[in-house]
């Protein structure tokens, strides 16, 4: 494959491979695994871990999971009384698992997970370093609730707002699926800092009207002069199926890689994080910001 160019191929485990390599010179070299679930929760873990193992030898320095991942996606049916029997601590085994593969293959990796602390359950991004040591963890805020979403019953608002994490490949923020939609927290995650924002998502075939999920966040992208990477679930569940099409946008809103529909696949791509210094939003945008207004125009009577 030339510099620069994309290759798809066939690789083990039934994911599909799929590369737009450039070599930029400070970049950052990012997998996105889109991969169904089944009910046998080792087998989904055993796939993430090939996967990772195979971006690693692709040079990626990051690699990050859909949301759930490694769990079928359990807000499909109305919550019952036992339900956070189903989740896990941060740390817990499922972290302790790819902290040590991290540490391994020397890859920053953002998982999603259901988590479980006390008495309250979250839909949780844990953020682990190269080293392998887990750098914190993202909540979702914002919880959704209609037919086939019935998280409000799953999950408890975030508590840990929108941390950016200072990674071996670099700065990194996480909304969690449904907290995209919302721009105040997408330019929070700006405001700290973040050169890439991961989104970890469950979004089902059609869902929304074709081109809407990459118009939203090449807007992001362009707004807030970072790069975004969605990284969807995929396949066919209880009630919904899952479509894929994982994609990475640039600061001037361009999308720059998209996975396949309706295929496990990983999307390995390189980004060019001088770009964020050169965009729109840090040459202009913040530049013009007028904070000072904004709390006011904001307040909730």
């Amino acid at each position: 494959m030339d510099r620069g160019g994309v290759a798809v191929g066939q690789g083990q485990n039934g994911f599909q491979l799929i590369h737009t390599l450039r070599g930029y010179d400070r970049g950052m070299r990012i997998a996105l695994v889109q991969q169904h679930a089944v009910a046998d929760r080792s087998d989904n873990v055993s796939r993430g871990v090939a996967a990772m193992e195979r971006a690693a030898r692709d040079g990626a320095n990051l690699v990050a999971f859909a949301e759930l991942a490694f769990e079928p996606f359990h807000p499909q049916r109305p919550a019952s009384s036992r339900v956070r029997d189903l989740a896990e601590t941060v740390p817990g085994p499922l972290t302790d698992r790819i902290s040590q593969k991290a540490r391994e293959l020397g890859v920053v990796t953002i998982l999603n997970l259901y988590e479980r602390d006390g008495d309250r359950a979250y839909d949780c991004s844990p953020v682990i370093d190269a080293d392998g040591s887990v750098l914190g963890r993202t909540r979702m805020v914002h919880i959704t609730d209609y037919p086939c979403f019935h998280e409000q019953g799953y999950y408890t608002p975030g508590d840990t707002g929108a941390p950016v994490y200072h990674t071996a490949a670099g700065a990194i923020g996480v909304a969690i699926c449904y907290d995209r939609h919302y721009p105040e927290y997408m330019r929070a995650l700006k405001l700290g800092g973040a050169q890439l924002v991961v989104v970890p998502q469950a979004g089902a075939v059609d869902e929304w009207p074709d081109g809407l999920y990459e118009g939203e966040m090449r807007v992001a992208a362009f707004q807030n002069g970072y790069f975004t990477a969605l990284c969807n679930r995929v396949g066919a569940e209880e009630c919904l199926t899952f479509g894929g099409e994982s994609f990475v946008c640039a600061p001037d809103g361009s999308v720059i890689a998209t996975a396949p529909r309706l295929q496990d696949s990983i999307l390995v791509t390189d980004i060019d994080l001088d770009q964020v210094r050169s965009s729109h939003a840090d040459r202009l945008f913040m530049q013009h910001r007028r904070p000072e207004l904004y709390t006011q125009w904001f307040r909730t009577s």
